[in-house]
């Protein structure tokens, strides 16, 4: 079977592999859409980990893809509660069970945590293998993009849900990124009517506007706190940071009122420091939330009842064999791209 296997840093090969075998507990999925995750990038540009994973053992090369959805196709002789054909999305967390969070249901700040397409041959291929509890079955009118879509937009959700967010709230969201755009997405669903987004890039701000944004920054403005304060009357009661950048974190610290929050969504890639003056002061709070845990079912049902519409932050179709061209690439140097889905079979 072909699949998108990273072997370095900025080695990312379409390559013939044999189809995975499923093992006790295990289900085997025909890979319908994948979605390239900023995740994914993060790994493309700087290698998969020589180290093998505590849960997985896995060494390089690994297959990518942690965003996808597909078909059943083939289940261990003990799982009981799937069929063969049935449509599904896949929560990729790996995590060990016997932990201290996971023993109280948090499996996503398992201490051991990882992810299938990360940790562990994942979905940019024809078939991929994963636990039974990973998987999540589609209703009819939920199409397979949407399903592809059903992981990035459980880390949005999540941490909105996580928050303090009322519905009548105003809120700021730093970046536009698909994370950032889906963040949009949650935020109308749970009540906001104030929705300021802030980016770089004017395409991506126009695309915020498209699903919804009230007010639009641009980050490069020497004034956006200001700014944020003005539109509010004081100041938004929570401000997503989903860019993972210090220039963010500290607009979005200063755009809060008074007992207000900033919840980070982003991975950040270096450390950046905190006014904590203004914390003080404000009675504000700064929390984040890694991943997310138990919403699948329900992301799925408000896909499925239209309170969610996750197919307008997808931006482009590719197959597999295009990967690297007019995916990570695309990714890298064209602000209008979103989410970009791959097809991992003609």
């Amino acid at each position: 079977m072909k699949a998108a296997r990273l072997y370095g840093s900025q080695d990312l090969r379409v390559v013939d592999i044999p189809e995975p075998s499923v093992s006790s507990h295990q289900v085997k999925v025909k890979v319908e859409w994948a979605g390239i995750c900023g995740s994914d990038l993060h790994e493309f540009s700087h290698g998969p980990s020589a180290d093998p994973h505590p849960l997985t053992g896995q060494l390089p090369p690994i297959t990518l893809g942690h965003e996808f959805s597909g078909t059943i196709v083939e289940l261990a002789d003990d799982v009981t509660n799937l069929k063969v054909g049935e449509r599904v999305a896949i929560e990729p967390l790996i995590h060990c069970g016997e932990c201290y969070a996971c023993k109280r249901g948090h499996y996503n700040q398992c201490s051991k945590v990882g992810f299938v397409g990360l940790n562990r041959d994942g979905g940019f291929a024809e078939y991929v293998v994963v636990e039974e509890q990973m998987v999540h079955q589609l209703p009819d009118n939920v199409s397979f993009e949407e399903g592809a879509l059903v992981e990035p937009t459980a880390v949005s959700f999540y941490a909105v849900r996580e928050s303090q967010l009322k519905p009548g709230d105003s809120v700021a969201i730093f970046g536009a990124g698909p994370i950032g755009l889906l963040t949009l997405l949650s935020v109308k669903a749970a009540g906001a009517t104030k929705i300021i987004v802030v980016d770089v890039s004017e395409e991506r701000l126009k695309k915020a506007e498209e699903l919804g944004a009230t007010t639009t920054i641009n980050g490069m403005d020497d004034n956006i706190a200001l700014t944020i304060h003005e539109l509010t009357g004081g100041g938004v009661s929570v401000a997503y940071e989903c860019a993972g950048v210090q220039p963010t974190m500290t607009n979005a610290v200063a755009s809060v009122k008074q007992g207000g929050q900033v919840m980070a969504i982003a991975v950040f890639a270096k450390p950046v420091s905190i006014d904590m003056g203004q914390l003080l002061f404000k009675g504000a709070d700064v929390t984040s939330r890694l991943a997310y845990r138990h919403v699948f079912p329900e992301i799925i049902d408000m896909i499925s009842t239209g309170r969610l519409d996750v197919k307008s932050v997808i931006t482009s179709n590719i197959h597999i064999e295009d990967i690297v061209e007019e995916g990570f690439n695309q990714l890298f140097t064209d602000k209008k791209q979103a989410k970009i889905l791959v097809k991992p079979y003609k």
